[in-house]
């Protein structure tokens, strides 16, 4: 009887174990939507532990760091009480965009990968360019993929660091202190880099000189699945909109400092509202998408429900439009 109950607390040891640091620290793959609807996921919760900090719960979820400060603005990121209840933002909309290829949305930090002949959608928690060393928006393509890379650290940097007093050699050799990790993905813009990362507390945070950085289980997930010449695109969305069904959501992310001239405007607003009122006529509440808007927490709420009424239906295209720009000419939450 002893033996089976030491057997029974291992099993639930390993259980646990699994449960928390394995099987949760997988990427997050989600079956796409049906046509016309755009969100994907569901909020979970968790218990920190003893030592944790967001990095480290992030690392569990697959959820960067600023993801976690947007959802829980009231907990200390490092300074965690054990048994606090930690929102996990694992619901997303997906970035505007075609549904192909690699898309990074640079104002939640994060990528997304549509494999091809799968229906699936693979994410991934980001660190990109920091203030100043700003990654590139737009268009590209992954022009090669490197294995244990050699960092040949660019002389910009080198003269970077050099004001912090950290003098950088030309070269970092393949190992633990090669900041590109264990693969490397070059994009078409030959000086940047989707890659790994020896330092996991990055991922999640303004961190790199422009490259995009990602866990090294994430990394060794995605490599294998990519080809050269695959599409990437890198958008700037703090505004994300989605129908769920006959819900209408919207998801707001703190805006990146630094991209003020790229930042959601009142009439890139209004188009947006205008555009995803296309298929459905929607009665929105204002009021809701102004304190969502305003918190900016980066999870999918609720901001209008499809109108009923046929004959509304057939008017609404006029209708939304008058009331969309009604509104953001009188709204604040925009700049």
């Amino acid at each position: 009887m002893q033996y089976f109950k030491h057997h029974f607390f291992y099993l639930a040891c390993g259980f646990f174990f699994y449960w928390f640091f394995v099987a949760q620290a997988s990427a997050l793959t989600f079956v796409l939507p049906p046509h016309g609807d755009s969100v994907v996921g569901q909020v979970q919760w968790t218990q920190a532990m003893p030592a944790d900090t967001f990095s480290k719960i992030g690392r569990r979820f697959d959820i960067g760091y600023f993801e976690l400060v947007e959802a829980n603005p009231k907990i200390d990121p490092i300074h965690i009480v054990p048994g606090t209840i930690i929102v996990i933002p694992s619901r997303f909309i997906l970035p505007p965009g075609p549904r192909q290829g690699i898309v990074i949305n640079l104002a939640e930090l994060r990528i997304y990968y549509y494999p091809p002949h799968r229906h699936v959608v693979m994410t991934y928690p980001v660190g990109i360019g920091r203030e100043g060393w700003d990654t590139p928006l737009g268009p590209s393509f992954i022009a090669q993929k490197v294995i244990n890379p050699t960092w040949i650290v660019p002389a910009s940097i080198r003269k970077d660091r050099v004001k912090d007093g950290v003098y950088l050699p030309k070269k970092v050799p393949p190992g633990p202190d090669n900041p590109l990790g264990g693969y490397a993905l070059r994009l078409k813009q030959l000086t940047y880099l989707i890659h790994g990362t020896n330092d996991y507390a990055g991922v999640g945070r303004r961190s790199s000189a422009g490259c995009i950085r990602m866990l090294p289980e994430d990394i060794e997930s995605l490599f294998p699945q990519v080809n050269r010449k695959e599409r990437v695109y890198i958008v700037d969305s703090p505004y994300k909109l989605g129908w769920d069904k006959n819900r209408l959501y919207l998801e707001a992310h703190v805006p990146l400092q630094g991209r003020s001239a790229l930042r959601l405007t009142q009439g890139t607003a209004m188009k947006t509202l205008i555009k995803v009122n296309s298929a459905k006529a929607a009665k929105i509440h204002w009021q809701s998408v102004d304190k969502i808007s305003s918190s900016q927490n980066g999870i999918p709420q609720i901001i209008g429900y499809p109108v009923q009424n046929d004959k509304l239906n057939k008017a609404s295209p006029r209708l939304q439009k008058e009331k969309t720009e009604s509104y953001f000419k009188k709204s604040k939450f925009l700049s």
